[in-house]
């Protein structure tokens, strides 16, 4: 049986296909004796009930146990007799063929599931050819290792790569190994009876790069076994790539006598490195200090950034916008939330020079996109005859100064999502896009789509993942949330000064924000400039206690725009006073 895979490397990538694991991957097979996947049969050798495949002329194969039956139902005594995987190593980098290694404890079989090859001299080894391949699948790139001097060197585009090792595994399973080498990696593989993802960075200078590019991918395992090496460069490592992930999802292998996990395999040490993996502890970042040992860096003003709001008033109550903090804004419907966020995010924007995360859970990313656009351009671009106006080139100028600067990350929504999901993304956009800001908009449509029908709990809940995940990153959140509806007279939309009673669901809001801040505007104003007026009340300053009105913005109908006026209300207000 020959089995070939255009987007595959290995017979294990083929079972995680045709079991479904590989959903996304096209899968081109062709059998040179016409026999085709049919479905997946217990083993008698093994007892895996998902790890046998029959195929269409009654031969079985376990990727499990690697037992072969013949379609006569007679048990071959490995897979070395069923013919080798044909070539799928591009022919454009270095090719050679597959053979144990022996001086590294290495197996055929291990080397095919990850389509290492070697190239021989004299009956000797002379090279490892490790494939490195893209996230479609495509091979890329080759490191070769040469055995004279083992000395590394690179072919193709390896600076594109995923992990080595990662083609081959599915995300969501229970564990993933990821250690410093390709050796390593092949050896855990081995060691645990292929049983358990084992996946490598490319080097230790690079492992923070490498984890963090396909954190989503590593982050989707329940559990995450850092086996880096037992030395200075693989110790630090490991630190900076056990930081990427929440508190305890991240175990560490103490290696104790060797320098790696290969070094286990060719000493015979296969069971006490198993017990080693088994006993690896969970990573716990350092946090608890003596605050004697502070000294100099209670001084240092650079401990988080500040970027200023872009109206005075919001700046003398809060003195800005600072990384670390959870700021919540808040109204009624329609009160001008969502402008006020994108001229926030126009403003981080051009006032620094940080990456920004945005999770519009009510608009598509097109929307998002022209709303940044729109304040840029003093224009309201996300109304359609508004954007008709203007030619190709002007609109595309907009885009070039805002969206196209490639600091803005969107969360491309559709349909319901889990809290952690939510979390998992904005997780993703801190550390491995580099957001130092985000927005989520909104809060309610969040808590609306849960199973949960408790909307209270569903919000403490949601608000405390939300406050850990701030002190984690130290990202600077904006928080979009709606008000409780209410049964007074006058409502929110006809400008009812609000409160921190006022807020929807739990208290949680309140009690984990750093900041509060309430928007009111009576819509049903007869005075164009009333009507168009929102006031700027803050409810909670952990900052610095200040709290009540900051300021006053004026919406201009023309522009979408906007500014900070004087109180227009406030003759009004001063005849209200004498009056009483």
């Amino acid at each position: 049986m020959v089995v070939y895979d255009r987007n595959s490397s290995c017979l294990f990538s083929l079972y995680l296909r045709s079991y479904g694991y590989l959903p996304d991957l096209r899968i081109n097979i062709v059998n040179v004796n016409n026999s085709t996947f049919v479905k997946h049969v217990p083993c008698p050798q093994c007892s895996s009930s998902d790890g046998n495949t029959l195929w269409s002329d009654g031969h079985q194969y376990c990727f499990v146990c690697e037992t072969y039956i013949n379609s006569e139902g007679e048990h071959m005594e490995s897979a070395e007799k069923i013919s080798p995987i044909k070539e799928v190593i591009s022919t454009s980098l270095t090719k050679g063929q597959y053979s144990d290694i022996r001086d590294r404890g290495i197996k055929e079989a291990t080397c095919k599931a990850y389509a290492v090859q070697v190239e021989k001299y004299n009956n000797s080894i002379s090279k490892h050819i490790y494939p490195y391949f893209n996230t479609d699948g495509n091979h890329i790139a080759n490191k070769i290792r040469l055995t004279a001097n083992k000395d590394f060197r690179v072919e193709g585009n390896l600076t594109q790569s995923i992990l080595f090792g990662q083609n081959i595994f599915a995300p969501k399973g229970k564990y993933i190994t990821i250690c410093e080498g390709e050796l390593d990696a092949l050896s855990i593989f081995q060691m645990f009876g292929s049983k358990w993802p084992s996946v490598s960075v490319k080097s230790s200078a690079s492992a923070l790069k490498d984890c963090r590019e396909n954190l989503e991918y590593l982050d989707s395992f329940e559990t995450i076994v850092l086996c880096f090496d037992n030395d200075k460069a693989g110790k630090k490592a490991t630190t900076k790539v056990a930081e990427l992930f929440e508190p305890h999802k991240c175990r560490i292998v103490n290696l104790k006598d060797f320098k790696d996990a290969n070094e286990y395999l060719v000493a015979g040490k296969r069971e006490e490195f198993v017990r080693l993996w088994w006993a690896a502890v969970p990573y716990t970042p350092a946090g608890i200090i003596n605050l004697n040992s502070i000294g100099e860096a209670l001084y240092d003003e650079n401990y988080c950034e500040t970027v200023h709001y872009p109206w005075a008033g919001l700046n003398e109550k809060l003195y800005g916008m600072r990384t670390g903090e959870l700021v919540t804004f808040t109204s009624g419907a329609g009160m001008g939330k969502s402008s006020i966020i994108r001229e926030l995010m126009h403003h981080i924007m051009n006032n620094s020079k940080d990456n920004i995360g945005i999770l519009a859970l009510e608009e598509s990313v097109k929307n998002t996109a022209f709303n940044i656009m729109s304040v840029e351009a003093n224009q309201r671009l996300y109304i359609k005859e508004v954007r008709d106006e203007f030619s190709r080139e002007q609109l595309t100028e907009w885009e070039k100064k805002t969206i196209g600067t490639g600091r803005f990350f969107a969360f491309d929504h559709f349909g319901s999502i889990s809290n952690n999901e939510i979390m998992n993304r904005i997780r993703y956009m801190a550390k491995a896009l580099e957001c130092r800001w985000i927005v989520l908009d909104h809060l309610s449509i969040l808590v609306s789509g849960q199973e949960d029908t408790d909307e209270r709990r569903s919000i403490d809940i949601l608000m405390t993942k939300m406050r850990s995940l701030v002190e984690e990153t130290q990202i600077g959140l904006l928080l979009v949330s709606h008000l409780r509806r209410t049964s007074a007279d006058r409502g929110h939309e006809e400008g009812r000064e609000v409160s921190l009673s006022h807020l929807r669901g739990s208290q949680s809001i309140a009690h984990l924000s750093d900041s509060v801040i309430a928007l009111e505007r009576n819509q049903q104003a007869d005075d164009a400039v009333a009507a168009n007026t929102t006031v700027i009340r803050i409810l909670k300053n952990r900052y610095t206690g200040e709290t009540g009105v900051a300021t006053h913005l004026f919406y201009n109908s023309s522009t979408g725009r906007l500014n900070e006026v004087a109180n227009p209300f406030e003759a009004e207000e001063q005849n209200e006073t004498v009056d009483s």
